[in-house]
């Protein structure tokens, strides 16, 4: 499919191949959104497979997979998840030569997003990164560039892979804000374990919260966020 200068693509299937999918050459300006079939850990770049506890997520039946952009993990739970890949050409007229700016509109059409689901009171971070404690391990403990808060909790999380010649962001929108699980598959000391689910509780909001039933998914999507998002990126002047 495709709207105005957007391919748009959503793709079914499990969070590993969605991962290693490769931008095409020449990339185009475009959009995938992921419908996971199982839940997934999704870990940045950098962190070691380590900091996940193989036998708990054995257990849980939950994929663990390793994106090439940066951050910390990420726990895709259908339902709870929104997970949508933007693919942007070096000479596309949003690019942005400096990272930490490049983010910033992406994160300006996020809020619109929110506003058009009914949430209000979003805020894109312009600020550096923000660390936490938990940060390192966790993508919605920190708070970089871009991203999207509402009344100080994270609702949008991004992290971007780029090269000369393109630029991957990588979104994630809460609908349902619960770190437990995630928490309870983290190789974690017991007392660490519950330090990390106390202080990670209020991080981040979901948008059922704030506009119930506005972005629900609908058999694996939420109709809603994939047509405000298409609808705000198509009428960027590209």
């Amino acid at each position: 499919m495709s709207g105005a200068n957007w391919e748009v693509e959503q793709l079914r299937g499990s969070a590993t191949g969605f991962h290693e999918r490769a931008v095409p050459e020449p990339p185009v300006a475009s959009l995938w959104w992921l419908d996971f079939d199982r839940p997934a850990v999704v870990l940045g770049s950098t962190q070691p497979r380590e900091i996940i506890d193989a036998d708990a997520a054995r257990h849980a039946d939950v994929e663990v997979v390793r994106r090439r952009s940066g951050g910390g993990a990420v726990h895709l739970i259908p339902g709870a998840v929104t997970w949508v890949d933007v693919v942007l050409p070096a000479d596309d007229p949003r690019w942005v030569s400096d990272i930490g700016r490049s983010f910033h509109w992406l994160g300006d059409v996020w809020v619109d997003v929110l506003v058009d689901l009914g949430v209000d009171g979003a805020v894109v971070h312009r600020g550096p990164l923000v660390r936490s404690r938990w940060s390192p391990l966790v993508c919605f403990a920190g708070l970089g560039p871009g991203e999207v808060t509402v009344g100080g909790r994270k609702v949008v999380g991004m992290a971007q892979r780029r090269t000369r010649s393109w630029a991957r962001f990588q979104c994630a929108l809460v609908h349902q804000w619960n770190p437990d699980g995630l928490v309870d598959l983290l190789a974690l000391e017991p007392r660490d374990r519950e330090a990390a689910r106390f202080a990670l509780a209020d991080v981040a909001v979901g948008i059922d919260d704030l506009a119930p039933g506005r972005g629900a998914p609908a058999d694996g999507w939420s109709p809603a966020v994939v047509g405000a998002l298409e609808r705000r990126l198509a009428a960027l002047v590209g």
